[in-house]
């Protein structure tokens, strides 16, 4: 992957960090700058930021979601892009943010902000045109694919056209890999048994694979089957996608010591 260009050409983007990168694990953060930089983006984290509002747009609160999404678009509606390492955040912003302003004189904004807002990989690949980034993983992994990033942003492709190019990486399918892991924001908290079940299928499908190394692009995703992982005594490795891409996985993995 090479620099795009002059500083004068080189895209706006502003960083999406999200809640749970921030909280439990800033690295996919830094992860994401390095992607960026080195596709030639100039990045900006706006410390305005906070949540996209999917918890309270779940729970049927619009009124606190409007709020928290007329945040969002003070903080970044002056950037060229807003990118961001989570197609769940992404979705919210792109797909339901529109809606929300349906009726309201902010539409035409809210609409440009969908626009040109970008879960990470799909930017990198469909937006950049990146086909290969220089990284390297030792390791035999299998990817779970989210449900926001797979059914709102048609997320799929992408993360594995770029696994592709990651010298050692071997990458084995998993059974059902469009199935959801039983997070979904907040039905693991509404539905907890139901949950449960469907996080220990997926980590029995992991399991089957062989796999040394659980990948996904979504930190919900990768946090809830970590869990479900190290309360089991499987000693998979849990990265998220952009760690490995920017050679940034390192010995501890998502979950670890956090079950």
């Amino acid at each position: 992957m090479t620099d795009r260009g002059t500083s004068a050409e080189k895209p706006r983007v502003g960083l999406f960090v999200t809640c749970l990168v921030d909280l439990y694990r800033p690295s996919v953060g830094f992860a994401a700058i390095k992607l960026l930089k080195q596709a030639g983006c100039e990045v900006d984290v706006p410390q305005l930021q906070t949540c996209c509002g999917q918890p309270a747009y779940n729970s049927g609160d619009d009124e606190h979601t409007r709020a928290l999404a007329l945040q969002v678009l003070q903080a970044f509606e002056d950037y060229d892009y807003v990118v961001a390492p989570s197609g769940s955040c992404l979705g919210m912003i792109r797909c339901h943010y529109p809606d929300l302003f349906a009726q309201h004189e902010l539409l035409a904004r809210f609409q440009a902000l969908s626009a040109k807002s970008h879960e990470l990989i799909s930017f990198l690949v469909d937006v950049l045109g990146i086909d290969q980034i220089k990284a390297s993983y030792t390791g035999q992994v299998t990817y779970h694919d989210s449900c926001s990033g797979l059914r709102e942003l048609g997320i799929s492709a992408q993360p594995r056209q770029l696994l592709a190019g990651v010298d050692g990486l071997s990458l084995t399918e998993l059974e059902g890999r469009e199935v959801c892991c039983g997070f979904g924001g907040t039905f693991c908290v509404k539905y907890p048994e139901i949950s449960g079940r469907m996080a220990a299928d997926k980590v029995a499908a992991a399991a089957a694979t062989g796999a040394d190394t659980l990948l996904a692009g979504d930190m919900g995703c990768l946090l809830n089957l970590a869990g479900k992982m190290r309360r089991e005594g499987v000693d998979t490795r849990v990265y998220h996608i952009a760690e490995v891409l920017a050679d940034m996985a390192d010995a501890e993995s998502i979950g670890e010591g956090k079950a």
